[in-house]
């Protein structure tokens, strides 16, 4: 089921990358599943004082009812759906890590995007583990360093794939999806966080 994995040889970062860490019958079902079953919503986002649409649609969910708070959005957590909790119980099983909460991202195509930023909110402990599952139209993901102008990556997050962050990436990297004007699909990201 899970490909060998690849660790990014990244300054100031523990970055692992799982390539089809779902088969591709698994991927194309779960996809279907979370695209129908999840309420998703497209929240307003405030950046440098000016407030738009956020370019995704997003939903939170978690076992306990702590908000998760981003960008000035507020998110009140739903419960797990089953799918969720398989998928949620597959990586933590295979990371030996227990996670309390996901931030799904749905990207309609290519004009759907996550700016640069670092997934770094007080809640998440002073070095975050975030797994992200990826499911459906493969999206370039980036890196950048904060101090370092020439640390720079990218890659393909493909379908079924698990990327995971832990260690001080969150502190000397940000990350984005950026827009794409290529004629892509949908594709569903879930981020699973813990919460203290």
């Amino acid at each position: 089921m899970h490909t060998k994995p690849v660790k990014l040889n990244m300054k100031d970062a523990d970055v692992v990358y799982y390539p089809a860490f779902f088969n591709n019958l698994k991927a194309i079902d779960y996809f279907k599943t979370l695209y129908n079953t999840i309420n998703w919503k497209q929240d307003h986002i405030t950046l440098f004082g000016k407030t738009h649409l956020q370019p995704r649609l997003t939903a939170f969910f978690a076992e306990n009812l702590n908000s998760y708070s981003y960008s000035n959005i507020v998110m009140k957590p739903n419960l797990f759906t089953p799918e969720l909790l398989e998928i949620k119980t597959t990586v933590e099983s295979h990371l030996k890590l227990e996670f309390t909460s996901c931030l799904a991202n749905l990207y309609r195509d290519g004009s759907d995007s996550n700016g640069w930023h670092a997934d770094n909110e007080k809640e998440l402990g002073s070095q975050p583990i975030i797994a992200s599952v990826s499911f459906g139209a493969e999206r370039v993901f980036h890196f950048k360093h904060r101090h370092i102008k020439e640390e720079k990556r990218k890659f393909v997050l493909g379908d079924g794939s698990l990327l995971l962050m832990r260690g001080d990436t969150q502190k000397y990297w940000l990350h984005q999806v950026s827009k794409t004007r290529k004629n892509i699909g949908k594709r569903i990201n879930l981020t699973f966080r813990i919460i203290a």
